[in-house]
C-alpha cells in the first residue's frame, strides 16, 4: 500500500503517527504543526527524517499541501477544562479553534478527528460545540461526537471528547490496572487519576485524598488493613489512613467502636515519567531525551495513543 497523507495539528510528540502505526495504517506523508521545541525534539528523536514540519498553525496560509486524507487535531484544552477558568473562546488558546476550522475548510480532508477534554461538553461551552458542528456541517461533514474514557485501554481515567466523521464505538476494556504499570511501590486504586501538563509539580496526600487528584504511589499499601485482637463486626476493626476523612462518628462510640487511624508515616512519590508514558500508551523511554519536567508536560498534553489507534482502526 502506498499510504495516506496525514495532517496532524498541535502534533506534540507526534502521537498521531504512533497511533497510525499501531493501527496498521500506512502513511505516505506526515505533516506536523507544532511549536513546542521539546515536543519537537522528542518527535525528531523517535521519527528522524520522517516528519514534514509546518510550524505555527497561525501561518497556515503559507503551507502548500497536497490532498489530505486524514486530519487529526488534539486542539488546546486549557480554555475548556473544568479544572481551569473555562474562558472558552475568550482565551487565546481557545481561539486556536478558528485557524483549525479554516484549515479544514481549505484542505477538506477526507477523514477528520478532533480531540479535547470532557469540559468541552459542559453547558458553559455548548456554544463552542455548536459552532464547531455548524462550521463542519458547512464543509459537508457528518460529525459524531463521543465521550470515551482511556481507562478502557490503559490504567488511567482520562475522559476525552472525540469528533469523527466516521462511526466509532468505545474500545473493549482491556483490564489494565495501575499496579500493572508502576515500577515499584503500592497503589490504592485500579486506575490512575488523569495526568495533566502540570503533573511535574508533584502532589501530596491532602490533594490526593481530599481532592482526588495528582496520582500518588506509596511505599506500602494505603488500605491500612484490620486491627487484630478486637472482637466484633469487621467495621470495628478497620484502620484508616491519617490523610483521609474519618468515617462517621457514632453516638455509641467507645469500647473499640471508635474510628482507628494509622499513626506510622506514609511515604509517597509521584508517578515516574516512565509510568506516565505507560498511562498514555507511549513506548517506554519514548520521551527520555528531554528533562523529566518536559516529559511530564508533553505526556500530560497528549492523548492516549491506544485509544486513538483503536478509533483510527475503526476508520
Amino acid at each position: 500500500m502506498v499510504g495516506i497523507n496525514v495532517l496532524s495539528l498541535f502534533d506534540g510528540l507526534s502521537g498521531s503517527l504512533l497511533a497510525l502505526n499501531k493501527a496498521g495504517i500506512p502513511v505516505k506523508n506526515y505533516y506536523s504543526s507544532e511549536i513546542d521545541k521539546w515536543a519537537i525534539q522528542v518527535s525528531e528523536d523517535n521519527f528522524p527524517n520522517r516528519i514534514i514540519r509546518l510550524g505555527d498553525i497561525n501561518k497556515w496560509k503559507t503551507w502548500n499541501l497536497p490532498e489530505i486524507d486524514l486530519l487529526i487535531a488534539g486542539f488546546p484544552c486549557q480554555a475548556f477544562s473544568l479544572s481551569g477558568k473555562q474562558l472558552g473562546l475568550e482565551d487565546v488558546r481557545g481561539q486556536l479553534i478558528y485557524p483549525l476550522l479554516k484549515i479544514i475548510k481549505h484542505y477538506h480532508p477526507k477523514k477528520l478527528m478532533l480531540e479535547n477534554v470532557k469540559g468541552l461538553l459542559s453547558p458553559k461551552n455548548k456554544h463552542v460545540v455548536d459552532m464547531i458542528k455548524k462550521e463542519l456541517k458547512k464543509c459537508g461533514y457528518d460529525i459524531e461526537i463521543n465521550l470515551f474514557n482511556s481507562s478502557k485501554v490503559s490504567a488511567q481515567n482520562r475522559e476525552r471528547v472525540y469528533f469523527t466523521n466516521w462511526k466509532v464505538k468505545e474500545p473493549e476494556d482491556r483490564g489494565i490496572i495501575l499496579r500493572d504499570i508502576i515500577e515499584s511501590g503500592f497503589v490504592d486504586r485500579d486506575k490512575s487519576y488523569c495526568i495533566d501538563a502540570n503533573y511535574w509539580k508533584g502532589g501530596n496526600p491532602f490533594n490526593y485524598f481530599e481532592k482526588s487528584r495528582r496520582q500518588l504511589v506509596f511505599d506500602r499499601p494505603v488500605r491500612i488493613g484490620t486491627a487484630n485482637g478486637i472482637k466484633g463486626h469487621d467495621y470495628n476493626k478497620r484502620v484508616y489512613s491519617q490523610f483521609g476523612k474519618s468515617p462517621t462518628l457514632a453516638a455509641h462510640s467507645g469500647g473499640n467502636l471508635e474510628p482507628k487511624i494509622d499513626i506510622n508515616e506514609i511515604n509517597w512519590r509521584k508517578l515516574t515519567p516512565l509510568e506516565c508514558e505507560r498511562l498514555q500508551c507511549v513506548p517506554d523511554g519514548f520521551t527520555s531525551s528531554v528533562s523529566n519536567s518536559q516529559r511530564y508536560k508533553i505526556l500530560g498534553n497528549g492523548f492516549t495513543i491506544d485509544m486513538v489507534a483503536d478509533l483510527l482502526y475503526q476508520m
